[in-house]
C-alpha cells in the first residue's frame, strides 16, 4: 500500500469512467511524454510511466473531439521553459488552449457551431510556436494564433473536409482528404492562405478498381494475398471524377503522410493500408488483410524505421515493418527486384473482448521512442503496450520469408564500447538495426544480434464503470484519527462493486466485487470497514433479493451482515448507521424498518407490522457516552484504591495509575458501554417520530404534528442544534432546537433527494441534492451559498453528493464522472505545480544536473547530499527515484561520452530540437573526427589507440533526408526509381521514371523506357529525339556549349525541369542547381546536389540553402544548423549557435568537437564566450560547481566569474575537467 501525508485540504479533481462516442479521436501522445484523452467535455492528462491520471481539465461545454499537444520542436531555455500546452476542440466548435500545469484555458476561440474536424500545431519555422491550424465544417480551414486567440487568415474549399496532414519534409506541402478526393496544397505559408484551390484527385477505391474487373493472365498462376490486393489497386489516383459506381470514398478511414521517407503516403482502408509515391501518384505498396482477418481501423506510420502500428477491429495492435526493395547485385533486370514495398507482420498484441459497449477507439504511439503505444477503449480503460525485444536463434527455416531483424551495434548514435552499458529497448531505432531496412548483410568485422519483437502490457488505466453511482465518504478527520487518516470515497457501481477511492492522489485504493447487482447505498462504520446494499430486480410479486453486507477494508473480507435473511422481501430503502456507528437501521419500502446492533451483528428489534412508514430518517449527534464513561472510570478508580495499601499509594505515582485504568476503561468501552443514541423519522404525513435506543432497549419518544406549510418530508439531517427536513415540493424546514424555532424556505427546485451537512466542528453548512443539482446553504444565516443546475452551467445531471472535507464537495454524474468540487462548485482543474510536479526551472535545472554530471563531483543516485539548490532538492530527488535503474546506471557509466549523454537527455526531456540536433552532430561529428583519423594514420603512419580502423560508420536514417550521406542517398533513390518502373501504368508514369533515371545518371535504362513510347502518342517524336540525344552526347566542347545554351533558353522560358536534365546529362549538374535555387526550388537542388554532385560541388549547393534558410523570411536558422552540421562546418555552427543565444548547447557542442578531434582548442572568442555564458547560466540555477568548471576554461572572463562564485572562501578550488 502507498503511503500518503495527511492532507486535509484535498485538491479539486475529477474521476472519470466510460467515453463518448464523439471522444473516439480525442486523443494524443505529446513530446512532452503525457497523453491528453477526451472524456465527454472534459480532458484527462495521463502518466504514461505511472499510467495515473494527474490532470482533468474542464472548461468545454460540449463532448470534445479534437485534442493535440505543442510541439516542442524549440529551443528550451529559462525564458523559453518547457511547457505543457495543448489544444482542445469540442462538439459546438469552441477550440480552447490550456496551460495544464496550472488547469487554466490560456484562450478560446469560437468560429463556427459545428465539431471541430481536425487540428495541428504548425513547426515550420523559429519565430513563433502559436500557430494552430484548424478545420471548421464544413470546408473552411483557419489559421489561428493560438497564444492570443487571433484569427490570421480563412479559406474555403469546394469539398467537405474531413482531415489533413502536413508534409514532414516539407511543411508547404499538406494534404487534404475531402468528401470526394484529396486536394494537395503545395503553397501552405503562415503569413498568407494558400492562393490556389490546389490539386485535386479522387480515389478510385480498391475494388472499385478498373484493374479489379480485368481478367487474370491464363499462363500465369492466380496472385494471391497481397499481390492480388495489388492488382485490385493498379491505377488508383486519377485527375477524372470516377463514375458512381466506383466512388466509395466512404471507405478511405485516414490519410497520412510517412514521416520516414519523403514523398510517400498512406491511405487506410477497412481491408488494406496503401502505399502512394506521391511522384507517381501511384501505388507502390500495400498490406492487405486475408478474407478471415480483423479489419484495420487506424494506422500510424513511424519516423525511425519504415514500419506501421496497425490497429483492428478487436483492439489488437500490430507492429510491420517493411521489407527491403533493394534488387540482388547479380540481378541487372530491375524486374528481379521486389515488386512492391512489403510490410512484414513482426509483433502482434492480444485482443481485447469487444462487445456492443466495450470497443476499441484509438491508440497513439510515442512519438520520441516509437516503442510505447497505449489503446483507448470507449468503456475508460487505457491499456498501455511496451514494444520489447528480445535476442533469438538464427531462423532454422530460411524459407519463413521473412528476413532477421538485428540489433544495432551502436548506442545514442555511438558505437558501442566493448564494457558500455546500453538500454536495448531505449527507442524503436535502437531495438531494430538498419540492416534490415537496407537489405545488406551485416557489416563485417560486427557480431549483431538477431532479435525478435513483442508486445508487454506495462500499464492499464481503468476508468469507473457505467452510472449509476451511490458515493459516500469515509468518516470525518479528527484529532484522535490523524495517525492513521486517509480519505477514502467508497462508490458503489452498477455492476455491484464498489471502488474505493484515496482523494489525497485520485488513486484507486481498492476494487471490490461485492453484490451481485447495483450498489443502492453505502454507509461506514470506521475508517476502515463499511456496510452497502444492493436490491435485486422485482419479480412478479414486487419482493426482490436484498444484500446487506459488510466488508473489511484492509483484508477485503465481507459478509452477509443480515445472514439468511434478504430473499423475497419487499426492497430496502436506506440504510443509516448511528453516529458512533453502533446501531443500524434498516428502512424498507412496504415493510417494518429493523435495527441492528453493528458491533454484535444482532438483530435489536424488528418494528411491528402497524408501525408508521418511514419516508426520511435521521440519527441524532447527541449520547450519554461521555457521562457514562465518567461513571465507569470513577468505579474503577474506587477499585483501585481499595486493592492498594496506603503505604503502597504513597509510592505510587496518581498518573501510572490514571494512566493504567485509563487503557483498561478504553480497552472495555467497545465492549461493555452501550451508549445511548436516539434518532427521528417522519412517516408520509409528516408526524415526526423521536425514539431512543440503549443497548437492547428500544423506546418510543415524543411525537411532533406535522407541519403545515411543507409537503411529504423525503430527508432529514441533523447537526447539533440544527434540524433540517426537505420536502418532495423543494422546501427546506430549519429546526433550531436550542431556541426551539423553526423557519421554512422554498427552494423551488422541487424534490430534495438528499441532505448532507458538512464534517468539523461548528460547521453548519448544508449540502442539498435536487433533481436538476445541487445547491449549499448555510444554516447559520439561512440563505444559499453556491448552486449547479443542469442546462444552466453544467451539462450534466447529480445522481449522488457528499462532502470530502469541510469545504469540498463530492458529486456522481450521469456523465460516467464523480467530481470532487470547491464549495462554490465550479470547475475541477487542480494546479499541477501546487503538486511537486517538476515544470518550468525545476526541469531546466534537472536537465542540466544531468549533464554536467559526468564533470562534478556529486554522484547522481545520492543527489540529496547536493545542497547547493535546497528549495527544490526535493523535487529533484522525486526525478530522479522516477528513472529506471537501467537509465541510472547508464548515466552513471563513465564510457558514456559526452555526444551520447547529449542525445540520451534530449530523448529522456522529449526535446525534439535537442534530439535533431543531436542526431546529426553525433553522427557527423564521428564521422569527420574517423575520416581525420584515417587521413592522419595513412599520412604519418600513426596508429590511434583504437587502431587504425575505427568500428564502421553506419549511415544517418534516411527519416532526415537530405542530411544523410550522399552514398546511402544515392542508393534509396535508385531502389525508390527501380520500384517505381515496375509500378508505371501509363504514359506519364513512364515519363517520370525516365527523368528520375536521366537526373539520377542511368542514362542507359532511361533510354530504354524513351524508346517504349507508342507511335501514336503525339510524344512519341520528342522521346525518340531524347533517346538519341541520351545516347550520342559527348564531352567535345561546341556540342556541350549547343547544349547548354539550348537549356538556358528553355529554363528562361519556363521549362526549368527539361533544362536541369539536359545541364545534368553534359556533367552541369552544379549549374542545375544554381538555376534550381534561383527560382526557388531548394529542395530539388538539394536533391540533386545530393545524387549528382562531388561533396566539394554539393557543399557550396548546400551552404547557399543554408544561407537561405536563415534568411528573415523563411527563418529556419535550426535547420540551416543541421545542413552545416551535414557539411562538418563544425565552426560555423558553434559561430551560430552562440549568436542565437543557444549557451549551453554551444558549449557542450564545441567541447564534444574539442574532444572528437574535429577543432583545435585555442583562445577564440566565439570558445572562450560560449564557455563563459554556459557557465553564468549553470550560476543562475544554483549549480555552482558545474559553474566554475566552465568558468575555469573560459579564459580571463571566466577568472573574474570565478571570483564570484567562491567570494569570501580564500579563492577558487582548482579544478580539473575530465576526459570523456
Amino acid at each position: 500500500m502507498i503511503p500518503y501525508t495527511v492532507n486535509i485540504k484535498l485538491a479539486a479533481r475529477t474521476l472519470t469512467g466510460t467515453l463518448s462516442l464523439q471522444n473516439k479521436t480525442a486523443v494524443d501522445w505529446g513530446w512532452q511524454g503525457l497523453i491528453a484523452q477526451g472524456c465527454h467535455s472534459s480532458i484527462l492528462i495521463i502518466d504514461p510511466k505511472t499510467a495515473q491520471t494527474i490532470q482533468v481539465l474542464e472548461k468545454h461545454k460540449a463532448n470534445v473531439v479534437k485534442v493535440k499537444w505543442s510541439r516542442e520542436n524549440y529551443y528550451h531555455n529559462i525564458s523559453s521553459p518547457y511547457c505543457l500546452r495543448l489544444a482542445s476542440g469540442d462538439a459546438s466548435g469552441k477550440i480552447i488552449v490550456w496551460d495544464v500545469v496550472s488547469g487554466t484555458a490560456h484562450c478560446e476561440i469560437q468560429e463556427h457551431s459545428k465539431p471541430i474536424q481536425d487540428l495541428e500545431w504548425l513547426w515550420n519555422q523559429d519565430a513563433s510556436r502559436d500557430l494552430l491550424l484548424a478545420v471548421h465544417p464544413p470546408n473552411y480551414i483557419v489559421l489561428w494564433n493560438g497564444d492570443t486567440g487571433t484569427k490570421l487568415w480563412k479559406k474555403s474549399y469546394a469539398e467537405n473536409i474531413l482531415s489533413f496532414s502536413f508534409d514532414p519534409f516539407d511543411p508547404s506541402n499538406m494534404a487534404l482528404l475531402t468528401s470526394e478526393g484529396i486536394v494537395f496544397i503545395t503553397d501552405f505559408t503562415h503569413s498568407k492562405p494558400p492562393g490556389s484551390a490546389g490539386k485535386k484527385v479522387y480515389i478510385a477505391s480498391p475494388h472499385a478498381s478498373p484493374a479489379h474487373t480485368k481478367p487474370a493472365p491464363t499462363a500465369a498462376l492466380a496472385p494471391t494475398g497481397a499481390k492480388k490486393a495489388l492488382n485490385k489497386v493498379k491505377v488508383l489516383i486519377t485527375n477524372e471524377k470516377p463514375t458512381a459506381e466506383a466512388v466509395t470514398l466512404n471507405d478511405c478511414l485516414q490519410l497520412s503522410y510517412l514521416p520516414s521517407k519523403r514523398n510517400h503516403m498512406l491511405l487506410l482502408y477497412p481491408r488494406e493500408i496503401l502505399i502512394l509515391d506521391l511522384e507517381l501518384s501511384q501505388t507502390v505498396g500495400v498490406v492487405a488483410i486475408e478474407r478471415s482477418g480483423v479489419p484495420f481501423t487506424q494506422v500510424i506510420p513511424c519516423a525511425q524505421r519504415d514500419a506501421l502500428y496497425c490497429l483492428h477491429e478487436n483492439g489488437c495492435i500490430t507492429l510491420r515493418v517493411c521489407r527491403s526493395t533493394a534488387a540482388p547485385e547479380e540481378a541487372a533486370d530491375p524486374e528481379q527486384a521486389a515488386q512492391e514495398l512489403v510490410y512484414d507482420l513482426r509483433s502482434q498484441c492480444d485482443a481485447i473482448r469487444v462487445t456492443k459497449t466495450v470497443r476499441p477507439y484509438r491508440m497513439v504511439i510515442c512519438p520520441v521512442n516509437e516503442n510505447n503505444a497505449a489503446l483507448m477503449v470507449s468503456d475508460g480503460r487505457v491499456m498501455l503496450w511496451e514494444l520489447k525485444s528480445h535476442p533469438s536463434k538464427p531462423a532454422t527455416n530460411p524459407s519463413s520469408g521473412l528476413s532477421p531483424l538485428y540489433s544495432p551495434v551502436s548506442f545514442c548514435g555511438a558505437p558501442l564500447g566493448p564494457n558500455q552499458k546500453k538500454i536495448q529497448d531505449l527507442s524503436l531505432n535502437s531495438m531494430i538495426g538498419q540492416t534490415l531496412t537496407a537489405g545488406e548483410a551485416p557489416p563485417p568485422n560486427t557480431s549483431p544480434q538477431e532479435v525478435q519483437l513483442k508486445f508487454l502490457l506495462t500499464g492499464l488505466l481503468s476508468g469507473l464503470p457505467l452510472p449509476p453511482f451511490a458515493i459516500r465518504m469515509c468518516p470525518p478527520l479528527t484529532t484522535k484519527n490523524i495517525n492513521h487518516y486517509q480519505p477514502l470515497l467508497a462508490s458503489g457501481t452498477s455492476n455491484g462493486s464498489v471502488l474505493v477511492y484515496n482523494l489525497t492522489s485520485g488513486l484507486l485504493h481498492k476494487e471490490l466485487s461485492v453484490h451481485s447487482c447495483e450498489v443502492r447505498g453505502i454507509e461506514w462504520v470506521s475508517l476502515t470497514s463499511f456496510l452497502s446494499f444492493a436490491t435485486s430486480s422485482p419479480n412478479n410479486m414486487g419482493l426482490v433479493r436484498n444484500e446487506l453486507q459488510y466488508v473489511d477494508l484492509p483484508t477485503g473480507r465481507c459478509f452477509a451482515f443480515r445472514g439468511e435473511r434478504g430473499n423475497d422481501e419487499p426492497p430496502i430503502e436506506m440504510i443509516k448507521v448511528s453516529h458512533l456507528k453502533q446501531y443500524l437501521v434498516v428502512v424498507f419500502r412496504d415493510k417494518p424498518l429493523e435495527l441492528w446492533d453493528i458491533r454484535t451483528g444482532t438483530l435489536l428489534r424488528e418494528m411491528a407490522k402497524n408501525f408508521p412508514t418511514v419516508t426520511a430518517l435521521e440519527w441524532s449527534p447527541s449520547h450519554n457516552l461521555k457521562s457514562l464513561k465518567k461513571k465507569q472510570m470513577a468505579a474503577r478508580e474506587a477499585m483501585a484504591r481499595q486493592t492498594v495499601s496506603d503505604a503502597e499509594q504513597s509510592s505510587v505515582e496518581s498518573s501510572v495509575i490514571s494512566l493504567l485504568q485509563d487503557a483498561e476503561s478504553k480497552s472495555e468501552t467497545s465492549q461493555a458501554i452501550s451508549a445511548r443514541e436516539h434518532f427521528v423519522f417522519t412517516d408520509t404525513d409528516g408526524q415526526v417520530y423521536h425514539i431512543t435506543v440503549e443497548g437492547n432497549t428500544v423506546k418510543d419518544g415524543a411525537r411532533i404534528p406535522p407541519d403545515g406549510s411543507m409537503g411529504s418530508i423525503a430527508c432529514i439531517a441533523w447537526k447539533g442544534d440544527t434540524l433540517v427536513l426537505g420536502d418532495v415540493d423543494g422546501n427546506l424546514n430549519f429546526w433550531d432546537l436550542k431556541a426551539r424555532l423553526s423557519r421554512g424556505t422554498p427552494t423551488h427546485r422541487g424534490w430534495v433527494k438528499k441532505i448532507r451537512f458538512a464534517p468539523g466542528k461548528g460547521n453548519q453548512k448544508l449540502l442539498v441534492m435536487y433533481t436538476d443539482g445541487a445547491e449549499v446553504w448555510d444554516t447559520k444565516e439561512v440563505q444559499m451559498v453556491s448552486s449547479i443546475r443542469f442546462g444552466r452551467n453544467v451539462n450534466y445531471k447529480i445522481l449522488d453528493i457528499d462532502w470530502c472535507t469541510s469545504d469540498k464537495v463530492v458529486l456522481a454524474s450521469d456523465d460516467g464522472c464523480i467530481r470532487v468540487l470547491e464549495m462554490a462548485m465550479k470547475s475541477a482543474s487542480y494546479r499541477m505545480d501546487e503538486q511537486d510536479l517538476t515544470v518550468t526551472e525545476t526541469s531546466r535545472f534537472w536537465k542540466d544536473i544531468i549533464l554536467i554530471q559526468a564533470y562534478c563531483t556529486f554522484d547522481l543516485v545520492c543527489f540529496s547530499d547536493y545542497n547547493e539548490r535546497g528549495e527544490i532538492k526535493g523535487l529533484i530527488q522525486e526525478q530522479l527515484n522516477s528513472l529506471s535503474n537501467d537509465m541510472k546506471s547508464v548515466l552513471q557509466d563513465p564510457e558514456l561520452s559526452l555526444l551520447q549523454r547529449c542525445l540520451l537527455v534530449s530523448r529522456l526531456f522529449g526535446d525534439e530540437s535537442d534530439l535533431h540536433f543531436w542526431t546529426i552532430a553525433s553522427h557527423y561529428l564521428q564521422s569527420f573526427a574517423q575520416a581525420r583519423q584515417l587521413s592522419l594514420s595513412t599520412a604519418d603512419g600513426q596508429t590511434q589507440s583504437e587502431g587504425t580502423h575505427p568500428p564502421p560508420q553506419s549511415p544517418l536514417d534516411i527519416c532526415h533526408d537530405t542530411l544523410c550521406e550522399s552514398s546511402s542517398f544515392q542508393k534509396f533513390q535508385l531502389d525508390r526509381v527501380r520500384l517505381q518502373e515496375v509500378k508505371r501504368s501509363s504514359y506519364e508514369h513512364t515519363k517520370k521514371c525516365a527523368d528520375q533515371l536521366l537526373l539520377l545518371g542511368q542514362t542507359d535504362r532511361a533510354v530504354q523506357l524513351l524508346l517504349e513510347t507508342c507511335a501514336d502518342n503525339p510524344s512519341y517524336y520528342c522521346d525518340s529525339l531524347k533517346a538519341c540525344l541520351v545516347t550520342t552526347i559527348t564531352s567535345s566542347g561546341p556540342s556541350q556549349s549547343t547544349i547548354k545554351l539550348v537549356a538556358t533558353n528553355m529554363i528562361a522560358n519556363g521549362k526549368l525541369a527539361e533544362g536541369v536534365q539536359l545541364l545534368c546529362l553534359i556533367d552541369k549538374a552544379a549549374d542545375a542547381c544554381r538555376y534550381l535555387q534561383t527560382y526557388g526550388e531548394w529542395n530539388r537542388a538539394a536533391w540533386l546536389a545530393k545524387v549528382l554532385l562531388s561533396p566539394a560541388e554539393g557543399s557550396d549547393v548546400l551552404k547557399r540553402w543554408a544561407e537561405h534558410l536563415c534568411s528573415p523570411q523563411v527563418n529556419q536558422k535550426s535547420k540551416a544548423i543541421l545542413v552545416l552540421l551535414s557539411l562538418g562546418c563544425f565552426y560555423k555552427v558553434g559561430e551560430m549557435l552562440h549568436s542565437m543565444r543557444y549557451f549551453d548547447r554551444a558549449a557542450l557542442f564545441i567541447e564534444a568537437c574539442l574532444k572528437s578531434g574535429v577543432m583545435e582548442a585555442n583562445d577564440s572568442s566565439n570558445i572562450l564566450s560560449s564557455f563563459l555564458e554556459y557557465a553564468r547560466l549553470l550560476r543562475s540555477l544554483g549549480l555552482r560547481e558545474g559553474a566554475a568548471l566552465w568558468a575555469s576554461r573560459a579564459g580571463s572572463a571566466g577568472e573574474q566569474l570565478m571570483e564570484e562564485l567562491f567570494q569570501g572562501e580564500g579563492g577558487a578550488p582548482e579544478i580539473t575537467s575530465p576526459s570523456l
